[in-house]
Formats: structure tokens, C-alpha cells, sequence
């Protein structure tokens, strides 16, 4: 009985590690890497945001119950992909941009927050007042705003998901460069190129904290 116990033991450990050296050796999914180029010609979202939002919910837009009537195309485009990266967050998004005025990357940001999702935002202080900026739309929302109060312009183009993915390139997010101007995106799910961006965000967004800004100069006595 006790060899036959010990022999059932064996087999079973034997069986156990042929599995484990298979799940090793199983074909691991490679990480994320795709080019998106613009411009992106004019195409029609509502889907997709309303897809994000929810069965009858509102996606900043309108409520969308029915498929939207507009003669706009409805198919795969560079905007659309980089909406459908975006709206893959579930717990944190990260956006660090020079000019943001995009309608409908602004709304996909909104329904994040409403869904949950931790959004924090870094912009230019000029850019952000000009006519068109999602950025007080954002703020009227709730989500976290953060600007510069330098010279020089705060010109960093990207944005972190989740703190795995980032997406990052020339565009600025307006419709003037998606629609009309040669830009790119990259997007990226590689932990060596993500945290670099992340730190970067992080130290950023510390030097922008609210307490340090002077709204009258220094006595240059």
C-alpha cells in the first residue's frame, strides 16, 4: 500500500511538472506596439462613445439610442483607434498635453472620469484659455487640471493607461491636426519605455502643484 501511495505521489508530481514546464513554455501575447498616422480623415465617433458609455447613457455628446444618422463614414481610422486606447482605461489615465480641443477625445475623457477612472491633466497655461480648449469643460467636470506658470511652453504630447500604455507622437489633440496636419502616434505597452513617461508626468505634475504658483513676483530687493 505505502509503495503504491508513494508510486500515485510520483506520477503526480511528475504530471504537475509537465505542466508547468508547458505553461512555460506557452506562446506569451506580444506587447502592444502600433503607428497611427494623421490626418484622419472626418469620421463619426458616436458609436464608440456610446458603446463606452453604456445602454442609454449620455456620452457628453447626447444620448445615443439609436445608430447615429449622420452622413459622416463609420469605419476603422486613426481617430478612432486612439479613442478606443483611450477608453481602455479602467483605473488611471494620465494626459500631459500643449493643446487639447478635440470634441470627441474630450468626451472620451469625461466618460473615464465618470466611469471611475483616476484622469489627471498637465497643459500649457496660454493654450488652455483659447477659444475651442476642452480644458474648461474638463475642469467643470471634476477631473484634476494642473499648468505651467513658465516662459516657455509646456509642449509634452502624452498619455499613460492604466500605467502600462503609453501613447505619445507629434499630435497635439485639436481637430485642426487630426483632420488637416502629417502627424503620429505611437502607442506603446513596454514597461522600459512606459515608467520614463510616467516619472516624467509624476515630477510634472508635483512642479505644478497649485501651492507653488506665485500670482505676484518676487521682491527683487
Amino acid at each position: 500500500m505505502r509503495a503504491a501511495g508513494r508510486a500515485g505521489l510520483a506520477l503526480a508530481a511528475a504530471a504537475l511538472a509537465l505542466a508547468l514546464a508547458a505553461w512555460r513554455r506557452r506562446p506569451r501575447p506580444r506587447p502592444l506596439r502600433e503607428v497611427l498616422f494623421f490626418p484622419s480623415p472626418p469620421s463619426c465617433t458616436e458609436a464608440l462613445l456610446a458603446e463606452a458609455a453604456g445602454p442609454g447613457a449620455a456620452t457628453g455628446r447626447g444620448v445615443v439610442s439609436r445608430p447615429c444618422p449622420c452622413p459622416l463614414p463609420h469605419g476603422d481610422c486613426s481617430l478612432s483607434r486612439l479613442l478606443s486606447r483611450l477608453l481602455a482605461a479602467r483605473r488611471s489615465l494620465e494626459i500631459c498635453l500643449f493643446a487639447f480641443s478635440s470634441p470627441q477625445l474630450g468626451c472620451a475623457v469625461r466618460l473615464l472620469h465618470r466611469r471611475g477612472v483616476r484622469v489627471r491633466i498637465v497643459t500649457d497655461a496660454q493654450y488652455m484659455g483659447l477659444q475651442g480648449s476642452q480644458i474648461g469643460l474638463l475642469r467643470q467636470a471634476g477631473i484634476q487640471v494642473r499648468h505651467d506658470q513658465e516662459s516657455g511652453y509646456m509642449h509634452h504630447k502624452f498619455a499613460i493607461v492604466d500605467g502600462r500604455m503609453v501613447i505619445t507622437g507629434s499630435l497635439n489633440w485639436t481637430t485642426q491636426a487630426i483632420q488637416n496636419n502629417r502627424e503620429n502616434v505611437l502607442v506603446m505597452e513596454d514597461a522600459e519605455y512606459v515608467k520614463p513617461f510616467l516619472d516624467e508626468f509624476e515630477r510634472i505634475w508635483e512642479e505644478y502643484n497649485p501651492i507653488n504658483y506665485r500670482f505676484f513676483p518676487k521682491d527683487s530687493k
